[in-house]
């Protein structure tokens, strides 16, 4: 089990798989890309699969997300997701894509025993498309959507990031069109994780805001039982169609969360936005046995914080930015 301090357990696992991306989103990162982790800092196809299997059957994960960067960039993603499929434990799989490539693998990934995506998909207008992303891809993630829609990869969730004077104007119509589509919609707050450190909170587009702008268009019902999950739920128009909205800056879900992170370079991080990691490529590259690699992750979970720290006024934000820790 991976407790921590404060009574929360974490059962869901995000595994980055890679740093690197094919597209430049303005609110994660330069135009001209980053650094990327040298191949020799990567954790191996056989090292993630040993670490899952650690995390499910000594550790109490039931839920496995694979991210990225964009993990559809990973050669051997849909071999780790089969091998991680057949664990005797079961876990439920999923992934997180900016939906390139996703129209080309979206039957085989499923195949493998993948569950469902989430896509991420911020306009419906090609030209801000290329403004957000630095790319001419849009239609290519409208395809990938509807592949994996026609795979079966059920609930296929969209994640939209609102940007002011970009597309804060597009949340009727996106979920407008979410609901035609049979997608389910979430609107995240653009977070502090950019490697540019240009975020500023009073130019963010709020879950007030976000809600507000629904509104105009859609009678909104709170949903009861969030439990864990990240996203506050809305029925639309008294159901069955539903919308979430992620407020990590607003209105943090911290106190119930139940995750715990694997960058693509094998370090554990207790939060999104943790400052320290603790390293077990290291330990898998030295021989550890399985006990003693979790044993390292229990430690690293036993000492996480009670928040994220984003309502501090000292706040910091992680020296690595979004792509390089996994969503």
């Amino acid at each position: 089990m991976l407790i921590d301090t404060y009574g929360r357990v974490a059962t869901d696992l995000r595994v980055s798989l890679t740093d690197r991306c094919n597209l430049r989103c303005t609110y994660c990162m330069p135009e001209e890309g980053l650094q990327w982790l040298a191949r020799q800092d990567l954790l191996t196809d056989d090292e993630i699969v040993r670490l899952v299997r650690i995390a499910v059957t000594r550790l109490g994960i039931t839920e496995v997300r694979f991210t990225g960067g964009e993990p559809l960039l990973r050669p051997g993603l849909v071999s780790i997701v089969e091998r991680c499929a057949a664990l005797a434990e079961g876990p439920r799989l999923s992934l997180t894509t900016n939906g390139i490539g996703l129209a080309r693998t979206a039957g085989a990934l499923a195949a493998a025993g993948l569950d469902r995506v989430n896509v991420s998909l911020d306009t419906l207008r090609p030209d801000v498309f290329r403004r957000l992303t630095r790319r001419k891809r849009h239609q290519d993630v409208l395809d990938g959507l509807a592949a994996a829609r026609a795979a079966g990869l059920a609930p296929v969730k969209v994640n939209t990031v609102l940007m002011p004077g970009l597309n804060d104007d597009e949340a009727p119509d996106l979920l407008a069109w979410a609901i035609e589509n049979g997608y389910e919609l979430r609107f995240i707050e653009q977070m502090p994780l950019d490697a540019q450190h240009g975020w500023r909170r009073e130019e963010m587009i709020t879950a007030g805001d976000i809600l507000a702008s629904l509104r105009t268009r859609f009678a909104l019902t709170p949903e009861e039982g969030r439990g864990s999950a990240p996203a506050e739920r809305w029925l639309v128009d008294g159901g069955p169609a539903r919308v979430g909205v992620i407020a990590s800056v607003t209105r943090p879900f911290c106190s119930a969360c139940d995750r715990t992170r694997l960058t693509a370079d094998g370090q554990v991080r207790s939060c999104l936005f943790a400052t320290e990691e603790t390293d077990l490529r290291g330990a898998l590259r030295s021989d550890a046995d399985d006990e003693e690699i979790a044993r390292r992750w229990r430690r690293a979970m036993w000492g996480k914080k009670a928040g994220s720290g984003l309502d501090d006024p000292a706040f910091l934000q992680p020296r690595r930015p979004m792509s390089a820790i996994g969503g």
